[in-house]
């Protein structure tokens, strides 16, 4: 049997990418040469803002007074899963050396970045999850300095709940900007900061092409899409499970693809019934997210076997990959491209967007088939060094000369050969071999 595609995605209008591009082009520019006053007037004309853009150390742990005590353990269990996990990557990787050959010594140092900048989304829905994710990633990972930003509400400014969240990660300050002007002040280290040597975090469609206009500059952790989720379900599923998962997922708004690949026609056909019924029940505006997403952008899809399944996952490669299927272990040793990957009914996508200890910030628009998420390792530089005894530099100089030649490089030849002339006699005898 062949895929089939029992509901297809009839897919959005494309949008005119360019508009956003040269908006953003524009407010970078502009940013650039104006600083802080442009920033301010764009807060105030985006953001309703029009109070303190630098928020402290003190001021966070004063929100801690407007945040219930029940969301705030709530928020320190999250932070210290999020953490464990974070240590534990740590500590999977290493400095090392190693002697290549006689003489040759190798390694590798593992530098954590200077400053990073932390992007936390408060838009359509005020993500705390989003700074305990990368704040807290950043500093477990070493990183000496780290701003975090989120868009200010009128006459607020950040919410208290997110602004407790940032504190407990461990932010050394926040900014209260929202959007191009955010990302841009915390790359050119406005307001107190110290400039960013990487932005960081989930945003709308202008945040994400600030960052990637401004890549080169800075380091960024992806370039990030509208959130996507797939699941993989045999007969053993549970449908309102699936389906509910499926509407969860759809919530995030009308680009967020939610895809089901299933073996069992009865389970597709009893999701496709239940999942309009759940988004019926869903409060406004969450409904007409989720409605929207659905419709254009919802599939399901009918596989032969567990293969099959496997095999679509891995073309699609999915930001989100849940399966809920029998034998974990063969999906866990199968599957090859996703973003994060959920095993089993009893687990589903908030666990590990709110506070299970993986990350969240993950890979969309199918960029899974080529990276992972954001973990320690973006917040750290993996480099090298080489160290050079007299019993190796005979041969080395030799066979680095000789290539260099080849392509042509001369200089680079005699750069290698001038170290056999200042050898001294006993060092020359030593690698010759003669006594």
């Amino acid at each position: 049997m062949t895929i089939q595609y029992l509901k297809s995605a009839p897919g959005l209008t494309p949008e005119n990418t360019s508009d956003t591009a040269d908006i953003v082009q524009i407010m970078l520019a502009r940013i650039r040469s104006g600083g802080e006053d442009v920033v301010r007037d764009y807060a105030r004309k985006l953001d309703g803002w029009t109070g303190e853009i630098a928020v402290g150390r003190d001021q966070m742990e004063a929100a801690a007074g407007q945040v219930p005590q029940e969301l705030r353990d709530d928020i320190r269990y999250a932070h210290d899963n999020i953490r464990g996990f974070a240590e534990a990557q740590l500590a999977s990787i290493s400095e090392f050396e190693t002697e290549l050959r006689p003489g040759l010594w190798a390694g590798q140092r593992l530098i954590p970045l200077g400053a990073a900048g932390c992007y936390v989304p408060g838009g359509r829905y005020s993500h705390i999850a989003s700074a305990l994710m990368s704040i807290t990633t950043a500093k477990v990972a070493g990183v000496a300095d780290i701003t975090a930003c989120s868009p200010p509400r009128p006459d607020v400014g950040i919410p208290s709940a997110i602004l407790y969240a940032m504190g407990v990660a461990g932010a050394d300050r926040a900014l209260a900007l929202g959007g191009v002007q955010g990302v841009a002040a915390m790359a050119g280290g406005m307001f107190g900061a110290r400039p960013a040597d990487i932005l960081v975090g989930p945003g709308n469609q202008f945040v994400a092409e600030a960052k990637r206009q401004m890549f080169g500059e800075v380091g960024i952790d992806m370039f990030a899409g509208p959130t996507d989720s797939m699941i993989l379900a045999d007969s053993t599923a549970d449908a309102e499970f699936v389906a509910c998962d499926l509407v969860g997922q759809a919530e995030h708004g009308f680009n967020s693809p939610v895809w089901l690949a299933t073996t069992d026609p009865n389970l597709a056909g009893d999701v496709m019934t239940l999942v309009p019924v759940m988004i019926a029940d869903l409060p406004d505006p969450n409904r007409q997210n989720a409605q929207s997403a659905w419709a254009a952008l919802g599939e399901i899809i009918l596989c032969s076997d567990r293969e099959e399944m496997a095999q679509l996952a891995d073309q699609y490669g999915p930001e989100h990959l849940h399966v809920q299927a029998a034998d974990l272990e063969w999906w866990r040793g199968r599957l090859r491209s996703y973003g994060s990957l959920f095993l089993g009914e009893d687990t589903t996508v908030p666990f590990g967007d709110k506070a299970a200890g993986p990350n969240h910030v993950l890979p969309t628009s199918g960029a899974a088939r080529y990276t992972g998420g954001l973990s320690v390792h973006k917040f750290l530089k993996t480099v090298t060094w080489q160290r050079v005894a007299p019993e190796a530099l005979s041969d080395l100089a030799r066979v680095s000369a000789a290539i260099s030649r080849h392509e042509g490089m001369e200089g680079h030849a005699r750069s290698a050969e001038i170290r056999l002339g200042k050898m001294t006699p006993v060092v020359k005898r030593s690698v010759n071999g003669a006594s």
